[in-house]
């Protein structure tokens, strides 16, 4: 948990001491405590608190509210994490929602990636917004404060949120020249389904395709 808090600095997704994390585990969870620097951060210093807000250790991440929420409610996924990334939280300062202008849009589990409405951090009404956000996504952008990504564990939340700040990135970019034109909801629907055979180790290719990619037979 530690040494992702550390990439999560390292990959520029996240400064100082913005941003926090959390894990699943028996009966409550493990998350990030408040205000102490990822490089100075030991195992020792992770905090265990109960779904019912109780906590053992330091005192928790002013976040743990949207972290409870989201590992209360979404059983698909075990890890929650938050960051300030640049080009997400310029989105997010416009209350921008990142549309399907590109098909990996598609890695956050729909046709878009949703922007919370604004709360004030550390606010049940922050948690509340970023669950809306997130109904049937693994993703979602905060407005005017920053992005949560969710994964089954820390290399895959960790991969997202650097995806979504990718994602980020070229949207901006993409808007100096203009509205991008926007991939429509059927082709995106094929996009999800390729991303989802490949996530469980199966060709991209529909099945019944005559040109799949397959191993060349020895001899």
């Amino acid at each position: 948990m530690v040494a992702t808090c550390r990439q999560m600095n390292e990959s520029g997704i996240n400064q100082g001491t913005a941003g926090n994390l959390s894990i699943r585990i028996d009966n409550g969870f493990l998350i990030t405590p408040s205000s102490l620097p990822y490089d100075d951060m030991q195992a020792e210093d992770i905090v265990e608190m109960g779904f019912d807000g109780t906590y053992v250790g330091r005192r928790p991440s002013s976040e743990w509210r949207f972290h409870r929420d989201i590992l209360a409610q979404r059983n698909d996924i075990n890890v929650v994490l938050h960051c300030h990334s640049l080009y997400a939280t310029t989105l997010a300062c416009h209350h921008r929602t990142i549309p399907s202008f590109h098909y990996m849009t598609g890695v956050a589990g729909g046709n878009s990636i949703r922007c919370a409405g604004y709360a004030t951090f550390g606010t049940q009404a922050l948690s509340d917004n970023a669950l809306t956000a997130l109904e049937d996504r693994l993703a979602c952008l905060l407005g005017q404060h920053g992005q949560i990504s969710l994964g089954k564990d820390f290399s895959s939340a960790l991969w997202l949120a650097i995806e979504v700040e990718t994602l980020s990135r070229m949207y901006v970019q993409a808007l100096t020249l203009g509205e991008p034109p926007i991939l429509p909801d059927d082709e995106m629907e094929r996009v999800i389904e390729q991303m989802r055979r490949m996530s469980y180790g199966q060709a991209p290719d529909p099945e019944g395709s005559n040109d799949v990619a397959r191993p060349r037979e020895a001899g």
